[in-house]
Order: C-alpha cells, then structure tokens, then sequence
C-alpha cells in the first residue's frame, strides 16, 4: 500500500504514471486546479487501485539540474502524503516556473493547498 518492508513510505514504479496517453488523459479529461508553484491535473479512478503520480517540467522552468530538482520536490511530497486521498487518482502535477525559488516546506504547502482545495485530500 505504499509502504516498503521496512515500514517507509516509497514511490514504486507502480505508484509513477509512465504512459503518454495517461498523461494526456489526465490533462484532457480529468480536472485542473492551479495553486502556487504547480498545476495539477487529476483523473479519478476506481475504488482498490492506487494513486499514482506523473511529474512535468518544461523548459521553462530552467536548465536541466533546476528542472531535476522540481521534479524531486513535487514527487517527494507526493511520496509523503500519498496515503491521504480520499479516492484514487491519477495525479499529474505541472511545475511553474516560481518553482525555482521556492524550497520543499514551500512546495510542500503549495502541494497540500491544492489538494484541499481540489477536495482530494482533508482539509486541516
């Protein structure tokens, strides 16, 4: 469910989306919420799968080594909160460029605002 043998928290291939066309499923049929440094898009799925999540960075965002690290902080607080969704989604999150100076506390609470405000997770 998410948690390694050793009783941690990981982010499994099964728990990544990979495919092209979930992706664009994502972003054409499923719902968009925009909040700080990200754009999300969801798709909900069936009741016994897992959330997965898939990761964006365009060029814009910066050089190779920025992007990298946007894409480390988005798929960290994933990784951390994935065990809190109401129902599973297929969740595909779009770096902004105000990423860059924000560090993971920052990305963090944009992430959680989101998800709140989009009524996927509950709100504190």
């Amino acid at each position: 469910m998410g948690i390694g043998a050793s009783g941690k928290l990981s982010l499994t291939r099964e728990r990544r989306i990979k495919q092209g066309r979930d992706f664009a499923r994502a972003r054409t049929q499923g719902k968009r919420i925009v909040n700080g440094c990200l754009v999300a898009n969801w798709v909900e799925l069936p009741a016994g799968a897992r959330s997965r999540v898939g990761v964006i960075t365009s060029r814009k965002v910066g050089e190779s080594v920025i992007r990298s690290r946007a894409r480390r902080l988005l798929r960290e607080a994933f990784r951390i909160h994935q065990l809190e969704f109401k129902q599973p989604v297929d969740l595909v999150l779009v770096a902004r460029p105000s990423i860059v100076r924000k560090d993971f506390g920052d990305v963090e609470k944009d992430y959680l605002t989101a998800l709140r405000r989009a009524g996927l997770i509950e709100g504190k």
